[in-house]
């Protein structure tokens, strides 16, 4: 066999590295059967809900600490004693996977439902403090989808609003948004508030997402246009590594305040997320259908449709065309008709408010590299889309050269790809960070941790001839 080359020696350092990472979070993660991590999560979270309770400049963010902080000591305690009842017996039921799942069930309803469901009512009666802006946003928009056949405000439209309300007045979401503010044309009740709407199709798209993993065969595929299944080393996803897929959607501070108090992008997340799971399962036309349906509501979905393109390519022809079928497929279909309505509408409303050439700038201000870039820099605001323009060509490269083979290799080109944009974009928001967190965390259990997510190309070995 002839010398490994310095590509070959690069390409087993780097995957060593990454072996070992995944080992040392496996172990952690494991500690205490996931409980000494559960605990860690929910009494960071209710340090983190108080802190929000008591400082906050956000009135919606303030009433979700002072609910959500009892939700999560409760599962603190309530995994004390889990801990306890293991240590006194490990196989105890209590201390068990399918304990840990009801708890979280429990928590998110505690932190994120029933906050929800409090600030809703408290809106209809009265209170303008218990909702942030994007839902009232939405609401409005829906209407005007019933009464002109389009979700948007015309440039001439919004400027003849008075000053204060014409940032109200777009509407920056794809026209797929705008069904979540059906709803609040029936009337002000606080079952017609559109997070109500946000709720239930995060956790229908989540329940789905879970059984599919749960009954499928998820890993490695052997090669393009071979599913994994049974006889190619695959197996399912393991409950404790569903489980923290799940919390990672569900009960992180970031979720539950986002669900709580705006919540648009929580269903974004779930049917990104649950394309993720079909396309694990080997499915294709379904993951091209559900990340098509997502892609329809927000922009921020179709950087994951087109990583799902790539991984679908892999195995065929065919197989991307079908994924092609819902992923473009349903946008487009969102988009013709409003577009026949009021094309200019759609332009103001979908593409110059969101790269800042609207009547008004975007508020979105957290302190992340891309905005800091473009405040202090002379001609700021170019260079931080120069490098946010060169992430992108990057991450566009690595999918030309190396398309992903998995879902979990999808799910990690995903959220470092959005933790890059984020973090380069010019004005963003801290509440954007649910997506790389819950796609980077989602990735085991696209691939069980028995298995390889990508083993990165090292060359193969020569065969030699003769004796």
């Amino acid at each position: 066999m002839g010398a490994p080359t310095a590509r070959t020696d690069r390409g087993r350092r780097v995957w060593s590295r990454s072996d070992r990472g995944r080992r040392v979070w496996q172990r952690l993660d494991q500690s205490g059967g996931g409980l000494h991590v559960d605990l860690g999560l929910y009494a960071l979270s209710a340090i983190f809900a108080a802190v929000t309770a008591a400082t906050s400049t956000l009135l919606p963010h303030r009433a979700w600490g002072a609910v959500a902080t009892v939700g999560y000591l409760a599962a603190a305690l309530a995994v004390g004693g889990q801990l306890l009842a293991r240590r006194a017996d490990p196989a105890a039921p209590l201390a068990g996977t399918a304990a840990r799942a009801w708890l979280t069930v429990l928590t998110w309803t505690t932190t994120a439902l029933l906050p929800l469901v409090v600030q809703s009512g408290q809106r209809a009666a009265g209170r303008t403090d218990r909702a942030q802006e994007e839902v009232t946003v939405i609401e409005q928009a829906g209407i005007r989808l019933l009464d002109t056949g389009t979700p948007y405000l015309g440039r001439d439209q919004i400027a003849a609003l008075p000053a204060g309300e014409q940032l109200l007045g777009y509407t920056p979401y794809q026209p797929g948004m705008a069904l979540f503010g059906l709803p609040r044309a029936v009337g002000t009740a606080w079952w017609t508030d559109a997070r109500l709407m946000f709720a239930l199709v995060t956790a229908v798209a989540l329940a789905v997402a879970v059984a599919v993993l749960r009954r499928s065969p998820v890993g490695v595929v052997d090669g393009p246009g071979t599913p994994a299944g049974p006889g190619t080393g695959a197996s399912p996803a393991t409950g404790p590594v569903l489980l923290r897929a799940v919390q990672a959607a569900t009960v992180l501070p970031v979720c539950a305040l986002t669900l709580a108090t705006g919540g648009d992008d929580l269903p974004v997340l779930a049917l990104c997320l649950l394309a993720l799971a079909l396309a694990a399962a080997g499915r294709p036309g379904a993951a091209g259908a559900a990340v098509g349906l997502a892609a329809a509501l927000k922009l921020l979905a179709w950087p994951v449709a087109l990583v799902l393109l790539a991984w679908a390519v892999t195995r065929g022809r065919r197989d991307g065309l079908r994924l092609a079928v819902g992923a473009v497929g349903l946008p487009v279909a969102a988009l013709v008709p409003v577009h026949l309505v009021d094309s200019s509408a759609l332009v103001e409303n979908v593409l110059r408010f969101p790269l800042g050439q609207g009547l008004v700038s975007s508020p979105a201000a957290s302190p992340f590299p891309g905005y800091l870039i473009a405040q202090t820099l002379p001609a700021g605001r170019t260079v931080a889309a120069a490098a946010l323009v060169v992430a992108g060509l990057v991450i566009a490269v690595r999918l030309v050269r190396r398309p992903p083979r998995t879902a979990a290799a999808g799910a990690l080109i995903c959220g470092y790809g959005l933790l890059a944009a984020i973090l380069l974009m010019p004005a963003t928001r801290f509440g954007y960070l649910l997506y790389p967190v819950a796609f980077l965390l989602w990735a085991p259990a696209l691939a069980p941790a028995r298995q390889a997510p990508e083993r990165p190309r090292v060359g193969r070995p020569v065969a030699r001839s003769g004796g």
